[in-house]
């Protein structure tokens, strides 16, 4: 089938800068939408930029708005989104080109919450063990791949790019749940700011948004719950 795909372009040395193309490209149902991507790129328009690595929804690095969604395009498949296909880059961070967003902020905003083990006890002989029960309070939140679909998905996050936003909060609570750690109160502090879960107003975009169907949304209530009562029990 022949489908119609218009891409949101920005070229910082071209005057007006943004600008929307469109191609036609033949494909199957079957097809994802990253390979109607690279049919642009290598059969029609070589100066295309976009971000694609492991094709097959692990890296994360292929996260864009296709038909108004945050998606990753090596797991949209055509039959799903129609032969007219819309590409813009994620809101909320700045374009550098085309379809390339600036990621460094949204690093920097996960990287605030400390997202490692802090154990500062002595390590014992073999392993720090947990129960089945305990390892699955946190499990949902270990599916993270900051593909950043979820944060540039919140209003919030478009109104004020200081919220720490949704991804980063999905790491402090992998951790702030983990039987083994002992960070809970430095993660707390930097959660409990006017930059951080407070801003969230449970619209339920970056549930919707996550391509590892986290529940999103449901792990911030839990973050919440757990400041407002100084447990994380």
């Amino acid at each position: 089938m022949e489908v119609h795909v218009r891409i949101r372009r920005f070229d910082p040395d071209r005057a007006g800068g943004a600008y929307w193309a469109d191609y036609a490209v033949d494909a199957e149902p079957g097809d994802t939408v990253l390979s109607v991507l690279n049919a642009v790129k290598w059969q029609h328009d070589g100066t295309l930029a976009l971000r694609r690595s492991c094709n097959h929804g692990v890296c994360g690095s292929d996260a864009l708005a296709i038909n108004g969604r945050n998606r990753l395009a090596c797991k949209t498949l055509l039959r799903d989104v129609g032969p007219r296909v819309t590409v813009a880059p994620i809101a909320g961070l700045r374009v550098v080109k085309d379809l390339i967003v600036d990621m460094r902020p949204f690093f920097a905003q996960y990287r605030a919450v400390k997202p490692y083990l802090i154990a500062p006890d002595a390590p014992p002989g073999r392993e720090r063990l947990q129960s089945p029960e305990q390892r699955e309070r946190y499990d949902d939140t270990t599916k993270c791949i900051l593909c950043a679909a979820c944060t540039t998905s919140c209003p919030s996050y478009w109104s004020n790019d200081r919220f720490i936003g949704p991804a980063a909060i999905v790491q402090a609570h992998r951790f702030l749940f983990d039987s083994r750690d002992r960070g809970a109160a430095e993660r707390l502090g930097t959660l409990d700011a006017v930059t951080g879960v407070w801003r969230c107003r449970t619209v339920f975009n970056c549930t919707e948004a996550c391509p590892r169907d986290i529940e999103v949304t449901r792990r911030i209530g839990e973050v919440k719950r757990a400041i407002v009562s100084g447990s994380i029990d």
